[in-house]
């Protein structure tokens, strides 16, 4: 079953050119310190989640307002019932966004091949060697490449975005990180938010300046077609 963990009933910022709700699916199987929606991480028993229900009933009544609808996390795709999720959110006529970490490549792929999607946006966290540190767990890395590969491949509209944050990616770093994504159509580098986070040591980590972001940025656009910061 679905664990809805949020819905924001409207965003003009998460399906680029779409006004859309988005909704917050609870559970991921990474672990990264820094994230920024620390109760969406893990699945929790006693919480009263929003029921599929509740949702599918909010966007019968939105038919005409809105235009899509975008699947965030948490990892989506951890959830058994999101293709069935996905039916019958595109039955009301609704485009549909997938936020993804890239690690279930099995899923993806179905999903795609099924054409439930119409965007793809997924978090590249790091290079290839740091991302048992930095997610925490142990999985098979190439999982990542296959899924940058598909996405690239499949003609949907897509983007790859990074959380940067000083103790984690310099130069050489956002070097590596693009290696993986060469001429992307777009890539984005988000700030990271020291405010909420999943491990709370991370509250007391640094954030990139404008001025360090601008230069990480140059680095990016020597690799991608279009590379742009998010704060």
């Amino acid at each position: 079953m679905l664990k809805i963990g949020g819905l924001q009933k409207m965003t003009l910022l998460d399906y680029p050119g779409k006004i859309a709700a988005t909704i917050f699916l609870a559970g991921c199987n990474f672990r990264c310190g820094f994230c920024h929606n620390p109760d969406l991480v893990q699945q929790k028993e006693d919480k009263n989640y929003i029921t599929v229900k509740e949702v599918l009933d909010f966007l019968i009544k939105r038919r005409g307002l809105l235009e899509a609808v975008c699947i965030s996390g948490g990892e989506p795709l951890l959830n058994q019932d999101l293709p069935d999720f996905f039916k019958k959110i595109k039955a009301l006529g609704y485009l549909i966004k997938l936020d993804t970490n890239g690690s279930n490549f099995a899923v993806l792929n179905d999903i795609i091949n099924n054409k439930l999607v119409d965007y793809i946006a997924m978090d590249i966290k790091c290079s290839l060697d740091k991302y048992p540190e930095i997610t925490r767990i142990k999985f098979n890395l190439n999982n990542i490449t296959e899924s940058i590969k598909l996405i690239r491949q499949s003609g949907l509209p897509h983007e790859f975005r990074t959380t940067i944050l000083p103790k984690y990616h310099n130069n050489l770093e956002i070097e590596k990180i693009c290696q993986l994504i060469p001429q992307a159509e777009a890539y984005y580098l988000q700030n990271f938010r020291n405010k909420t986070t999943f491990d709370s040591d991370f509250n007391k980590e640094l954030v990139f300046s404008e001025q360090e972001l601008l230069e990480l940025k140059a680095i990016a656009d020597q690799w991608v077609k279009k590379c742009a910061i998010r704060f």
